[in-house]
């Protein structure tokens, strides 16, 4: 593995690991925060630390007329429609849930790279997969119980759909911005787009006790480390491995929400979990190892 794919690796990783963390506690906030709220509570925090961090590394901005459009797109595909989606499932269904179906994320990312970018749909790239996927299943299990489960099924397919466009897109702009300027002006969308959904509903904000540790803790976890320091994270990674492959690091989001579901909330873990485990490790092994 040369450097590129092995910094790839371990940013991707990082990422989707700190968003295993985040349906813990968008589960635990979302039910004094409605969705659409909490999104954009969060982007403001997020958009603040990255400004700072902007500042502090003295990036240099050099924005070209033509890219507007398709990081208008990565603002309102990716940071809006998919993370809103993303927690009102959450919030309608159960993390372990969400959890098997934002596996698909990947798939969605082999076709959308094969479609929009035109990478090789190799079997390489088709196996990984598929290994990941039946790996995710085995680790968290499919349940469909509670009235609002289907409506929350729905909303997760559309965020793993729209995150999978969302990240393939991305790479069409990486070559000419870092990161962090994706994440920003990707961030900055989403504010724009959120905001009259919010205001309109004003009332719902100043009924939050922003004092309380929970909410306020929180929030902090949710703006500043699963969004500035994960999506810059994310999209530094999509920059450095081919998109196919890059999905398949969505899977550590499942693997470790499993293991802080454990670790927080008592819930067993069982040989499926170890089985399926190792086949979402192999899975990204085997694609990084064997695909161009």
């Amino acid at each position: 593995m040369n450097h590129d794919k092995l910094l790839g690796a371990i940013f991707l990783s990082l990422a989707a690991s700190i968003w295993g963390g985040m349906f813990v506690v968008v589960k635990v906030v979302v039910a004094i925060i409605p969705p659409i709220e909490l999104v954009l509570l969060r982007y403001l925090i997020a958009i603040v630390a990255l400004l700072l961090f902007s500042i502090i590394t003295k990036t240099k901005w050099h924005i070209r007329k033509k890219d507007l459009g398709l990081i208008f797109l990565i603002g309102l595909i990716g940071n809006t429609i998919s993370i809103v989606f993303q927690e009102t499932g959450t919030w309608l269904s159960s993390a372990q849930t969400g959890a098997v179906i934002t596996s698909s994320t990947p798939t969605f990312m082999v076709i959308f790279a094969w479609w929009i970018l035109k990478e090789k749909l190799t079997k390489e790239k088709i196996i990984s997969v598929l290994m990941a996927t039946l790996g995710v299943i085995m680790i968290v299990g499919v349940h469909f119980e509670g009235k609002n489960m289907l409506l929350g099924s729905v909303c997760l397919v559309i965020a793993a759909l729209t995150w999978a466009l969302m990240s393939v897109l991305v790479k069409k702009v990486s070559d000419h911005y870092t990161s962090l300027q994706i994440t920003i002006m990707s961030t900055f969308v989403a504010i724009i787009c959120l905001t009259p959904f919010v205001i309109s509903n004003f009332s719902t904000i100043q009924r939050v006790n922003f004092a309380e540790p929970k909410v306020f803790l929180s929030l902090l976890y949710l703006g500043i480390i699963s969004t500035a320091l994960a999506f810059v994270l994310w999209n530094r990674g999509l920059a450095l491995l081919n998109a196919a492959s890059s999905g398949l690091f969505f899977l550590f989001q499942p693997l470790v929400g499993t293991i802080l579901g454990w670790f927080f909330l008592g819930e067993s873990i069982s040989w499926m979990f170890v089985i399926g485990s190792l086949l979402v490790v192999g899975s990204i092994w085997y694609s990084i190892r064997f695909s161009n």
